[in-house]
């Protein structure tokens, strides 16, 4: 790929700061260290952090083990409010359904753990573990 085709341009963003302004990140240093981790992929390939972002791209973001499909609908000027962030994206109809469904079995999951007083007994443990595995 040529430097042409990666470097952002005035319809561009680098998208390290497309992520940060759009509040998936909350620092363009966890944005860059996503990225280069793999955590998110441009048009299904594996990007650097200074690769231009246009509209029209599709990005997959990973992040805290639950998976975005959004396609990039404008470049946002600064980091501002939430509603400014949202509104320069669209997130795949599929990807906000399976997001949503694993939200709620977390919650689920939650609700059917041993609750504690604080810290665990040993007793305790052995049983959040037993329900981990099981």
């Amino acid at each position: 790929m040529d430097k042409a085709a990666t470097a952002p341009s005035a319809d561009a963003a680098r998208l390290d700061r497309w992520l940060w302004h759009t509040r998936f990140f909350k620092t363009r240093g966890l944005a860059s260290a996503a990225v280069k981790g793999g955590h998110v992929t441009v048009n299904g390939e594996r990007a650097k952090p200074a690769r231009g972002v246009r509209p029209g791209d599709w990005l997959e973001i990973v992040k805290a083990q639950q998976r975005w499909r959004v396609e990039v609908l404008a470049i946002p000027p600064r980091r501002g409010p939430a509603r400014e962030a949202s509104a320069c994206y669209r997130e795949d109809p599929q990807s906000q359904v399976r997001r949503e469904a694993q939200l709620e079995q977390l919650r689920l999951d939650r609700q059917l753990a041993p609750g504690t007083a604080g810290r665990p007994d040993p007793r305790t443990r052995r049983r959040l573990r037993e329900l981990k595995q099981g």
